[in-house]
This record gives structure tokens, C-alpha cells and sequence, in this order.
């Protein structure tokens, strides 16, 4: 007899902070009309950089969202953090009165760049007038948990919680372990991803993978599935997502469920050289077996789409592998906020709600000629009208890490 636990875990509360989407529906907005965040960076003068574009985030500012204290103690990517979870718990109707205990109240999260921005400053600091001017709060602003410790501190989640380093892949990993948190009988967890890195430390970084394009037209850029693909943008930001046991969901009166997480599933690709295939058809499968489904019971896909040719082509092959030709409709929405890193699949997955919730499919931004090779039926152009019922998002980081997540709409 299988002791597999059998709670059903489904999402209460979202919140994203993108570019070109401050609130979960200003980003679904934009995502609908195509609306492209694309532009070149302000940040600093990047005039003589290969690449100049990126995904920034314009309109927020971290004095309106949160008290004074932890300003200077937090880094940028933190303050989306620490305000997107404000947001999401909002949303969800958790509060002081919400009748949860602090030791059933979790956090896991993912972030794969850490504090770059703080970091790189207090460094300066230290190159250029001392030890004795460096920040006694770069001890821990720069760590890959302190989004999930500063999140816990500010909301008395005493609870399981967790900090998962997997590049792009580590924000599907986050919202996986919080399912799994959460069926192992935490009631709650607040779980995500949100990474930035656009300042000239962290840029260069992110340059020196070889992976960014070098086309300096916005709209040309990051063109995923396309011929004329060339390497993706980056960009910041990322979402939050409140995840609960449905069963708890339901007696306190949830005010809204946004889907069930039906499954997840993570693999690790071969080395290379090895002769032996990449792996991100079995994540996915792994996920779909998790939830009971089969790839036919699929209704759309968030692809990972790099915009690299190689990469692309490889995960077009996942996909006629598991679907068939143009066997699902596929889309990539990142391609219009670039690539977000850890925060990029919780993004999608907030995406994928709300694709479910609408029954409408965003366009892959500026793609427009698929190669017929791929195989794949990608939403391009406008937004398509569908029946959708299940949605998969897939995202791969950097060496091999493949994660799968399959979610579908809620059922009573």
C-alpha cells in the first residue's frame, strides 16, 4: 500500500513584480497586449558593453512598499522580494487573524544571483575608503537565503523553509519543495523566485556566460523558437506564490484558488560528451506521472525558450517527443521581459494561472518564423483563445538542471 502523501496542494495568492508588470494583473496585461519591457539599460552607462538591453523594472520604488529599517539592510532583488510577498498574502486573505500557527507557516525560495547590487557597492566602498565603511549587513545581503529569512522574519513564519540555488530552473524547484513542504503537512507556504542583477558587476557576469544576444534592436533581441534567434535578454524581478493544502484552503474561506500544483519533477543532464540525451522530457513526464496525467491530457506548455538556436532546438525535440508534431500550443511570454533567472519560472507559472483562469494563451513576444524542423505549434503574433485545462512550464539552468511543473484548474 502506497504511503505517497495524497494532499492536494493549490494556490491561494500571487503576486509578480517584472518588468512591464508591477501587480499580477498590470503583468498579465501586458503580457496579453504584447507589451514589450525590453529597452536599453539605465542603470548605469552601458554604452560600451557587447549587449545594452534588458529587462528592467521602472516603476517601483521600495520607500512606498516598505517601512525605512529595511532599506539599507536589503538589496534590490530583496525589496521585490519582501514586497511581493506582502502582496500575495494579501491577496490570499493570510493575516494575523488568519488562524494559522507561526510553526505552520513556511518559506522556500529561490535565488541564483543574491545580492549583486549591494554586494558590488559595499565592495567599492572597501576598494575605494576602507573596511571600516563597508556595511555590517553585507554579512548576510548578499546570501542566496535571505529573501526566505528576511520574507520569514517580516511575516513570524516559523515554519519548514528552504533556499534552493538551481540558476533559471531553482524558481520551479522552490515552488516544487513547497508543494512538497506543504503534503508533508505544513499548512502553508509562501514560495518563489526573484533574482536582479543588472548593475555593471552583475551585468558583466551575466554577459560572460556567452549566452546573451548582442542585437541591439528591442524588438529583434530575444526572439525564442525563432530563425533568427540570437541569445536571450536578461531581466529582474520574478513572483510569489501562496501555496496551501487545499483541504485548509477551503475551511478558512479562501477567497479565491487559482489552480492546483498537480505535479513536479527535476533532472539533471548528462556531462557532455557523454553520448547520452538531455533530460527535460523526463522532468516533464516524471512531473505528469506525479499528477496522475498523461501528455496527451496537456493543454498548453510555458516553454524555457533561450533564444540560443542549439538550446531552442534541443527543447523543441523534448517537446515532439512528448506531444508529438505540433501536438500542444507552446509559448514563451518571458520573451517580452527577457530572462528573469530564478524568478523567470515562477513568472510563468503565475502565467499559467491566469492562462487557466482566462482560457487564453499569451504570445511568444517578437518570435514570428518558427522553423518547421521544430516541430512545435508556437502562440505567436496575438494572444490565442483555448480550452485549457492543464498547463506544464519547463525551465533549464545553467550545467544541466531541468524542472517541470504541471498545474491544473481547480476542482471543488
Amino acid at each position: 500500500m502506497s504511503t505517497r502523501p495524497t494532499k492536494r496542494v493549490v494556490v491561494t495568492g500571487i503576486s509578480v513584480v517584472a518588468p512591464g508588470g508591477l501587480g499580477t494583473e498590470r503583468y498579465w496585461k501586458a503580457l496579453l497586449t504584447g507589451e514589450n519591457a525590453i529597452a536599453e539599460l539605465t542603470r548605469f552607462d552601458a554604452t560600451r558593453y557587447p549587449s545594452r538591453l534588458a529587462g528592467q523594472i521602472t516603476d517601483f520604488d521600495a520607500a512606498e512598499h516598505l517601512p525605512g529599517r529595511l532599506l539599507p539592510q536589503t538589496d534590490v532583488s530583496t525589496r521585490y522580494a519582501l514586497a511581493a510577498a506582502d502582496w500575495a498574502l494579501s491577496e490570499s486573505g493570510v493575516g494575523p487573524d488568519s488562524g494559522f500557527d507561526d510553526y505552520d507557516l513556511g518559506v522556500v525560495t529561490s535565488t541564483a544571483q543574491g545580492g549583486f547590487d549591494f554586494t558590488h557597492r559595499e565592495f567599492h566602498k572597501l576598494w575605494s575608503q576602507g573596511p571600516e565603511y563597508v556595511s555590517v549587513y553585507e554579512s548576510f545581503a548578499w546570501f542566496y537565503a535571505v529573501n526566505t529569512g528576511q520574507i520569514s522574519i517580516r511575516n513570524s513564519m516559523r515554519g519548514p523553509s528552504a533556499a534552493l540555488v538551481g540558476e533559471q530552473a531553482g524558481g520551479l524547484d522552490a515552488i516544487g519543495h513547497a508543494r512538497r513542504t506543504v503534503r508533508r503537512g505544513t499548512g502553508l507556504v509562501v514560495s518563489g523566485g526573484v533574482d536582479s542583477a543588472l548593475d555593471p558587476w552583475g551585468f558583466a557576469s551575466q554577459l560572460a556566460g556567452g549566452l546573451v544576444s548582442t542585437v541591439l534592436d528591442r524588438e529583434r533581441a530575444y526572439l525564442p523558437f525563432d530563425s533568427a534567434a540570437s541569445g536571450y535578454v536578461p531581466g529582474e524581478g520574478g513572483a510569489v506564490l501562496v501555496v496551501e493544502d487545499a483541504d485548509s484552503a477551503n475551511e478558512r474561506g479562501a477567497e479565491r484558488i487559482y489552480g492546483e500544483i498537480a505535479g513536479y519533477a527535476a533532472t539533471f543532464d548528462p556531462a557532455p560528451g557523454s553520448g547520452r540525451p538531455p533530460t527535460l522530457d523526463r522532468a516533464a513526464l516524471l512531473a505528469l506521472d506525479e499528477a496522475g496525467l498523461r501528455p496527451s491530457d496537456v493543454s498548453v506548455v510555458f516553454a524555457d525558450g533561450v533564444g540560443v538556436p542549439e538550446l531552442d532546438r534541443a527543447e523543441a525535440d523534448a517537446l515532439v517527443r512528448l506531444f508529438g508534431p505540433r501536438g500542444v500550443p507552446v509559448t514563451v511570454p518571458k520573451a517580452l521581459t527577457g530572462r528573469m533567472c530564478a524568478g523567470g519560472g515562477p513568472a510563468d507559472v503565475a502565467a499559467a494561472l491566469l492562462a487557466l483562469r482566462d482560457q487564453i494563451i499569451p504570445a511568444s513576444g517578437r518570435t514570428d518564423r518558427v522553423p518547421d524542423a521544430y516541430g512545435i505549434d508556437l502562440v505567436t503574433g496575438e494572444p490565442r483563445a483555448a480550452v485549457l485545462d492543464t498547463a506544464l512550464v519547463l525551465a533549464r539552468g545553467r550545467h544541466g538542471f531541468n524542472s517541470a511543473v504541471v498545474l491544473t484548474s481547480h476542482r471543488p
